[in-house]
């Protein structure tokens, strides 16, 4: 048995759900298997109209799931309410495209007759992580679903509770629960045809090794150290730098898009720290997620909460000067008070790792090509950020970013778009979810090819030959 705590008050059992034993899984996706033969010849428009009425349901139960995801993940219930809503306006995107991303192309021309077809994978694995576990898995389960596939589900023991009741309102998903053991089981499986991961880097490496021995392709959305770089034109007003202030702390900053280094010109470094103090002692306030007013909740777990106050601690001894930016609440929740930290040097740890938690370097710059060059260190490249009063100026400085997604004025959840493709470049994983691509990771390509030398009538041609461009 699997159970949660609530990160906010330890001793309270949120919920439990069964663990799911490894001599399980096999029957688990076999059944599945069998379940694709029918789904898969449902039509289109059906499957869309199951998905769609999922969407709606999820809609009117947003409060519910809302409180009982801010209750086992700590994240504020105002959150957890926009992340649900998220989710539904996805799977009704999904709804709107998929005819035509699941339809069959055509060419009949004077070269011949190509009939390129779109068919499902079949068992496909989601594995979500738990700080957003609802929108993580619709972008999975939604398109997978809606091209034909059967899902199995395996939640983060973290936050298993709300996801598992979001896919009981879906067709043809099974959910599963467990650690690492159950994870290699399900990647490695001869009958899974696809897998999908959302998580850190060292467990998107044993999944795709996994994967790798049974030939099953992947999409990895892996870790990020997202840079954000203030060109020397910004023009921030205080909504401004209170947005960039959620773009790093939203979830107490346990985001993988999160705004993690601000690299700010030199010369304007003490205006940029001195308005970014003020916007977050605006609207930072760390406390109760059920609390409507908290935009911060604990961090996940003891080992989390040690971690980044360890990295504070470093940060502190290489020179850094820690601002607190809220007081923590105390009490027995894994509360960790907000901080930026100035006056790191590069190599500081909280500059060059992932820090996911509260704790956010702010680095200043001379010249644009030596903010680039720091800015794309590391072997990270999920995110990145720039902003200036000049839109062309930025276009043309985020094409230098080794980022698989750049925002531009703007981080994390408010530059997100259902059709934009996202996902990460060297070691922050392969493969697009949301937008057409996204979609299209849950589709193969068929193609029926009748060449003009062949067809009745066609003059032919040696066998030998090659045919003509």
């Amino acid at each position: 048995m699997i159970e949660r705590a609530n990160p906010a008050r330890p001793g309270e059992i949120v919920g439990r759900v069964r663990a799911t034993a490894v001599a399980e899984i096999d029957a688990v996706v076999a059944a599945a298997d069998e379940d694709f033969r029918e789904w898969s010849r449902v039509p289109v428009a059906d499957r869309v109209r199951e998905i769609a009425t999922a969407a709606a349901v999820l809609d009117e139960r947003r409060e519910e799931l809302a409180a009982l995801l801010a209750r086992e993940s700590g994240k504020p219930v105002a959150d957890c309410r926009g992340e649900i809503g998220f989710a539904a306006a996805y799977l009704r995107w999904v709804c709107a495209r998929a005819p035509e991303l699941c339809g069959d192309s055509v060419i009949d021309d004077e070269q011949g007759r190509i009939t390129v077809g779109r068919r499902p994978f079949g068992v496909v694995v989601a594995i979500t992580p738990w700080n957003a576990p609802i929108i993580l898995a619709a972008i999975k389960v939604g398109p997978a679903l809606a091209a034909g596939n059967t899902v199995v589900l395996k939640p983060s023991p973290l936050a298993p509770l709300a996801v598992s009741r979001f896919a009981e309102l879906l067709p043809r998903v099974r959910v599963v629960h467990g650690g690492p053991e159950v994870v290699r089981a399900l990647a490695g499986h001869r009958l899974v045809r696809k897998v999908a991961f959302t998580g850190g880097e060292a467990a998107g490496a044993s999944i795709a090794a996994e994967a790798g021995r049974a030939l099953t392709p992947v999409v990895l959305e892996l870790g990020g150290n997202d840079p954000a770089v203030f060109l020397d034109d910004f023009a921030l007003g205080p909504a401004d730098y209170e947005r960039l202030v959620l773009a790093s702390f939203a979830t107490a900053g346990q985001v993988c898009m999160a705004a993690k280094r601000l690299y700010v010109p030199h010369a304007r470094a003490a205006e940029f720290t001195d308005a970014y103090l003020a916007a977050a002692k605006r609207v930072l306030r760390v406390g109760d997620p059920l609390n409507e007013s908290v935009t911060m909740g604990p961090v996940v777990d003891r080992v989390a909460a040690e971690r980044i106050t360890a990295l504070i601690g470093d940060a502190r001894r290489r020179g850094g000067r820690v601002h607190e930016l809220a007081p923590s609440p105390g009490g027995p929740g894994w509360f960790v008070a907000p901080v930026l930290v100035t006056g790191l040097p590069d190599d500081a740890d909280l500059v060059r790792r992932e820090q996911f938690g509260p704790a956010v370097p702010l680095l200043t710059y001379r010249d644009e090509a030596e903010v680039l060059t720091r800015a794309n260190a590391g072997e990270l490249g999920l995110g990145a950020s720039v902003w200036s009063a000049d839109e062309d100026r930025a276009f043309a400085f985020a094409a230098g970013f080794e980022a698989g997604f750049t925002f531009v004025n703007t981080h994390n959840r408010t530059g997100m778009s259902l059709r934009a493709p996202f996902g990460g470049v060297k070691r922050s994983g392969y493969g697009r979810e949301y937008g057409d691509e996204g979609f299209r990771e849950y589709v193969q390509t068929t193609v029926i090819h009748a060449p003009a030398a062949f067809r009745p009538g066609g003059a032919g041609m040696p066998a030998r030959a090659y045919p003509q461009p």
